[in-house]
């Protein structure tokens, strides 16, 4: 082929990939606004007086994908308003979720501030402050207000003549509309005499050590709790036989777990949704026991802007440890099919990240993908799940710890007793990794553990390594060195080029 012809399609120029246009869906989030509904969204003003007052330096401006298309807009209208002396940055991919505060992406620019736009999980962060923006959407109040003004009679209505008791009203929402959920809970309380309960959702927070969180929890003070994370899952502590939960906004993630952890205080319009999470918890249940079989556990980091995950990654350490489970910690960021595929040797993984991303209900991962709390159900004796759902690190290590010594007890069982498997509906004995009480004498060692370790004919133990086991059952084990087997090989000039055209293509 002469250097007048195009090149052929087994190198194309790359050109096609510039040229070619694609559809985007337009979202409402994505629709352009006038120049004060621009600032009004963003909320310019109250973040260029967070800045100056605070005297912030270096501020990281984080942005979801779906928001993406007006960070350079919010970035040159702050920048006008704060001048000189104040450095900001756009961080325009996140490591893990969106709604979390990308604190790894922000100290990479050795900010001192992160301005959080869009949608946000208001986990506790523990290095940095933050500016949380939600953004606004579109509501009519005055109609918002009838509907929930007639759902709380109708509910009043069913529960006087059954419950002695009043109940109480605690309302829950969508982040979007935080500019009017004040107004409307107060015109709310002015429209019913039933008890309403409202925690406000900051857009400050300052950041708090993992232990002070923790503390929190263990001593249970739902004041610190409620400022820290009034719009999480987990938030207050609610009781549930005498309080109805009303959610104001549209499908989420949000309103998925706040069905799961409070099945029975949510109160919504349709049914069909409550059906539906019906299902997502039998197919919970269903990788509960499928993590009951497990033996090798991946412990996956899904964040690193939560205060508490450390302490949590150390408690999921701990109880694997205890139970004699193997486990390997991974940081992999987002999570997708192809990374996870490459540790085939680990049976189950347990993500540990906020609330909203804990639940991962897909299908193409090729092992189950549990919850901290899901572990510790796996953990225990057979039929301890009833139903309870919980998602909050500082609220399950504080309630596991309350409950350790009543677990001493099953510390008599015998270890080499067969469990039954609702998976496979056959007896199974589990696997054990790292003895509690390591003994100097071999003689139980399984004759797994002892293999060949080179061409020589030496012999290696291996102790405890379920990756090393596994690799010993596959067939294929990896290219052979053949150390002095075979004669070195003559160096010679390699190909010169681009992997497109080397020069040796076409002669």
């Amino acid at each position: 082929m002469s250097a007048d012809q195009p090149p052929s399609a087994f190198s194309p120029s790359g050109e096609e990939a510039i040229t070619r246009s694609i559809d985007v869906a337009s979202t409402p989030s994505a629709q352009r606004f006038g120049s004060s509904d621009f600032s009004e969204f963003y909320e310019i003003e109250r973040t260029t007086e967070t800045i100056i007052n605070g005297n912030f330096k270096r501020i990281a401006l984080q942005f979801p994908d779906e928001l993406l298309h007006d960070s350079v807009p919010v970035y040159r209208l702050l920048k006008h308003r704060v001048g000189d002396g104040h450095d900001l940055y756009v961080l325009a991919d996140t490591s893990y979720g969106s709604c979390c505060v990308d604190e790894v992406a922000a100290q990479h620019v050795e900010a001192d501030l992160v301005v959080h736009y869009g949608h946000a999980c208001n986990s506790k962060t523990s290095r940095l402050p933050v500016v949380y923006v939600f953004g606004r959407k579109p509501i009519d109040v005055q109609d918002c207000i009838g509907e929930l003004t007639r759902l709380i009679a109708n509910i009043a209505d069913v529960t006087d003549s059954s419950e002695t008791t009043k109940k109480s009203f605690l309302i829950r929402h969508d982040v979007a509309y935080t500019y009017q959920a004040g107004d409307i809970v107060q015109r709310l309380r002015d429209e019913t005499s039933a008890p309403i309960l409202f925690n406000a959702t900051p857009t400050w927070v300052d950041p708090a050590p993992a232990q002070a969180v923790l503390d929190s929890k263990t001593n249970n003070d739902a004041t610190q709790e409620t400022t820290a994370s009034p719009n999480s899952t987990e938030s207050p502590a609610v009781d549930e036989e005498h309080t109805t939960i009303i959610y104001i906004g549209e499908e989420s993630l949000t309103l998925t777990n706040l069905l799961m952890t409070h099945s029975s205080s949510v109160n919504e319009m349709l049914a069909t949704r409550v059906g539906g999470t019906n299902k997502l918890l039998m197919r919970r249940f269903a990788a509960v026991q499928k993590a009951r079989d497990a033996d090798v556990f991946g412990i996956l980091v899904g964040t690193l802007g939560v205060a508490s995950y450390l302490p949590l990654i150390s408690h999921l350490r701990k109880i694997l440890a205890k139970a004699q489970k193997k486990s390997y910690t991974i940081s992999v960021g987002k999570l997708n099919p192809a990374k996870l595929g490459n540790f085939m040797e680990i049976e189950c993984f347990v993500l540990a990240a906020c609330p909203e991303n804990s639940v991962i209900d897909a299908k193409e991962f090729f092992r189950p993908i549990i919850t901290p709390y899901e572990l510790e159900v796996a953990l225990q004796a057979e039929g301890t799940w009833s139903g309870r759902y919980v998602l909050d690190f500082g609220r399950l290590i504080a309630e596991y710890a309350s409950a350790d010594a009543d677990r001493k007890n099953d510390d008599d069982r015998d270890p080499d007793q067969p469990t039954f498997s609702l998976i496979t509906g056959k007896y199974r004995h589990a696997r054990r990794f790292g003895a509690l009480d390591p003994q100097p004498d071999d003689s139980n060692t399984s004759p797994n553990a002892v293999v060949l370790r080179n061409q020589d004919g030496t012999i290696s133990t291996l102790s405890d390594s379920a990756a090393a086991m596994y690799l010993q059952s596959r067939s294929y084990q990896g290219l052979d060195a053949r150390v002095g087997a075979d004669a070195p090989g003559i160096l010679e000039q390699g190909r010169s080029g681009i992997a497109r055209g080397y020069s040796d293509d076409h002669r």
